[in-house]
């Protein structure tokens, strides 16, 4: 929906609210037509029910507003005298409409100074979790996001089995878009795996996906730098083309709610972009990467058949290796490359690389024009809003998923002829800021050489620390625990040098917290 489709909606809402609640408004004391301002009736809403006026700004915001409406409708009733169990089931079942009845049907006397505690231990335990769960989406949707590293695209910057606390307000929270949803849950509700939010899979412009809301964001303090790692919404998600299909396969799935994705920014707006010989290259130059990042790449390690010992695996740090015949294949950074070429056992050691002007239909823009590989790829331009470019058949393969589906044109191809929105086109201003994301483990890594451009729209935020960090592949719970590394527990994501444990710091705070809990409960008691 835009923006003037959700005004008008709220002004329906307005319209429901009045006519279901004036005569309760006049019964408190207050003024019929004050049930009729918009924002101003929902303030004098809270004193009737004698709930804080803050309650107000929870009404608006996306999903914790479904949790809030059903607190708001009982407390409603109750402050009426409809305070038994049947008047709440009610309530929630007719999403609020049985207040209508109150209203209408029933001369209900206002309750002023009703008590505000919960009437029964299982309305006490309601009422602590549905807050608890208000404060964690909270948190959750605009502050901090728990994440966790599932693929080995950034090994030995993240591991898989790391766990991420992820920010959302150093690029700026993203307004959820997907209005009725699961709270905290990000596709999927944990343990059920069903989807855990409502929308037309099929069709963009369905019912369900028409009531999302307009792109938003708050505004952030930092800019996305070059080679900060970044967590995004996978811009592929749910469509088929990635690979050069062009079936047309495409399943419907809102911004926020696709695949969550962890990269390295590689490229920023405005530049210009290109791998040559599995290097990145920035307008030019060869990049320079942060200290710890740990760029790696596939080696043919010759070893005329001996064989490694598991000490030398475990000290050159191998963590993905296989076989070639009788040869090494291993994942190293040109330094473990250049320590393991000293082993007397190895005779030869060879970067494994596509050559030059190989065409691999799996990498963007998947086009037999541009004969490219992850190894050497590009230059491409990466857009920057406001930024204009020509717009031919050479070109269209980089920007047609631009105009088309991040920046939703209607695109038309006619042999040579480019029409946006039903006119012919030579040229395209971009909307917004777009991004190249790559993995620091270049050959074992789905990224943007796959589906090309992030947009920032996509952005989610920026990982700051590890929390946890255990060996996600270990058989069972216990081997996880087993398996904790403790030197990568609460540690930051950024910053240069070996990272540093604040695991101390933690368990100090978590300790002071508890002997004070022990020292309240003791002056209760006395």
């Amino acid at each position: 929906m835009t923006f003037t489709e959700w005004f008008l909606f709220f002004l329906f809402i307005q319209v429901i609210h009045f006519l279901g609640t004036w005569k309760l408004y006049t019964r408190a004391g207050r003024k019929a037509w004050e049930a009729a301002v918009p924002v101003y009736n929902a303030v004098v809403l809270m004193q009737i029910i004698n709930r804080p006026k803050w309650w107000v700004i929870l009404l608006f915001i996306p999903i914790v507003n479904l949790l809030m409406f059903p607190i708001i409708w009982v407390e409603t009733c109750r402050s009426f005298g409809f305070n038994k169990r049947p008047n709440t089931i009610l309530a929630i079942l007719t999403l609020g409409l049985y207040i209508f009845y109150i209203n209408y049907a029933i001369d209900a006397k206002h309750i002023e100074n009703r008590s505000l505690k919960p009437r029964s231990p299982l309305g006490e335990w309601i009422s602590s979790i549905s807050f608890a769960i208000i404060a964690a989406t909270l948190v959750h949707t605009y502050f901090m996001q728990p994440y966790t590293i599932p693929t080995s695209s950034l090994e030995k910057t993240l591991l898989v089995g790391d766990y991420l606390f992820v920010s959302k307000f150093h690029y700026g929270a993203r307004v959820p878009m997907t209005t009725i949803a699961a709270p905290m849950a990000h596709d999927t509700v944990p343990l059920l795996g069903t989807k855990s939010f409502l929308s037309d899979d099929k069709n963009k412009n369905g019912l369900l996906n028409k009531l999302s809301l307009p792109y938003m964001r708050l505004p952030g303090f930092q800019k996305i730098k070059r080679n900060d790692i970044v967590v995004f919404s996978w811009p592929s998600d749910s469509l088929a083309t990635m690979w050069g299909d062009n079936s047309g396969k495409f399943t419907y799935k809102p911004i926020d709610k696709r695949t969550n994705y962890v990269k390295r920014a590689v490229g920023v707006p405005g530049d210009s972009l290109e791998v040559r010989e599995g290097y990145v290259f920035i307008n030019g130059k060869r990049t320079v990467l942060p200290d710890r990042a740990k760029p790696q790449w596939l080696h043919i390690v010759d070893t005329n058949g001996e064989k490694f010992s598991q000490g030398a695996i475990a000290r050159y740090n191998i963590r993905e290796w296989g076989m070639q015949g009788d040869k090494y294949v291993l994942n190293l950074t040109d330094e473990e490359a250049a320590l393991i070429a000293k082993n007397p056992i190895v005779k030869n050691i060879e970067k494994h690389l596509a050559p030059k002007g190989s065409y691999d239909k799996t990498i963007f823009p998947h086009d037999p024009r541009y004969a490219w590989s992850n190894d050497n790829f590009g230059p491409i331009y990466i857009p920057r809003e406001g930024a204009t470019v020509e717009l031919n058949s050479k070109t269209i393969p980089f920007y047609e998923q631009i105009i088309r589906r991040y920046e939703n044109n209607d695109l038309t191809i006619f042999g040579d002829d480019i029409y946006i929105n039903g006119k012919k086109a030579k040229t395209y201003t971009f909307k917004q800021d777009y991004y190249w994301m790559m993995g620091d483990n270049r050959q074992r890594s789905l990224d943007a050489r796959s589906w090309g451009y992030v947009p920032f729209d996509h952005v989610v935020g920026k990982p700051v620390m590890i929390w946890l960090s255990w060996d996600a592949n270990a058989p069972n719970f216990l081997a996880k625990l087993g398996s904790i590394r403790w030197d990568r527990m609460f540690t930051t994501v950024g910053g240069s040098g070996k990272p540093v444990s604040y695991l101390w710091l933690v368990l100090l705070l978590i300790g002071g917290y508890i002997v004070s809990s022990f020292r309240k409960s003791k002056k209760k008691k006395a």
